[in-house]
């Protein structure tokens, strides 16, 4: 398996790398941002370690959303120093596999990078047969490529916004609630329907700016106040 290390702490690349390799992995490093977003543009790592806070001008967030982006199958385990919720919450929200803080033994390392492994392959695994297809106006998505276009135009995704997407086209012919969308989203259930919405309309707002003509008008994707949401009519797209 192909894994990338990126840290700007040399002596914390070796010892990832070490560690890694001793476990069977194929391991290439970046130092900074600028050099492994270049690693990212052209191969797909099946693991990729990421410290949040890089060195130069593409911290850790930016590169986690662009190898995201490009390759939503590997694994992320996110690695840094800085124990903020601010830095955690929002890696979470880019759907990271695992989570881990400076300084770590080499066993709590592996046990992370199997886990997330696990958990990206789980999320891969087909779930019976379906429609290789999703289509609702203007908007289609492959999910065997994991594609989504609207129109003509190719939109890329984050695997939550996703997920989001494909509930709701799966459902399109009922109001889905915002408890159902978090279970989908995030694998959690709030404890209440305001905890739901606060955590499901963030997805909800990043979703529309990237398929919506218009987000601040929505088409595609409706709110029902006080229920949850729902696509738009067809015909209301057209």
């Amino acid at each position: 398996m192909l894994a990338l290390v990126v840290d700007d702490e040399r002596n914390v690349r070796f010892m990832l790398r070490e560690v890694l390799s001793k476990d069977g992995f194929e391991v290439m490093c970046a130092a900074d941002g600028d050099e492994a977003l270049e690693l990212l543009r052209d191969t797909s790592f099946d693991l990729i370690v990421l410290d949040l806070r890089l060195g130069g001008r593409i911290d850790g967030i930016r590169l986690l959303r662009t190898a995201r982006w490009r390759w939503p199958n590997s694994a992320v385990v996110i690695l840094t120093a800085h124990a903020s919720l601010g830095t955690a919450v929002e890696a979470i929200r880019e759907d990271v596999d695992g989570y881990l803080l400076k300084p770590i033994e080499a066993r709590d390392l592996l046990v992370a990078v199997h886990e997330a492994i696990d958990k990206r392959a789980n999320l891969r695994q087909p779930q019976g047969e379906e429609e290789p297809r999703l289509v609702h106006g203007p908007i289609h998505v492959d999910l065997d490529k994991h594609m989504v276009t609207v129109g003509t135009e190719l939109v890329g995704l984050t695997p939550q916004e996703f997920s989001l997407m494909v509930c709701l086209l799966k459902n399109s012919d009922r109001v889905v609630s915002p408890k159902e969308l978090a279970r989908i989203v995030r694998d959690y259930t709030p404890d209440s329907n305001h905890e739901a919405r606060q955590i499901i309309k963030w997805y909800v707002h990043r979703l529309r700016a990237k398929v919506e003509p218009d987000p601040r008008n929505p088409q595609y994707i409706v709110n029902v106040r006080g229920v949850g949401y729902t696509l738009g009519p067809i015909e209301a797209n057209r």
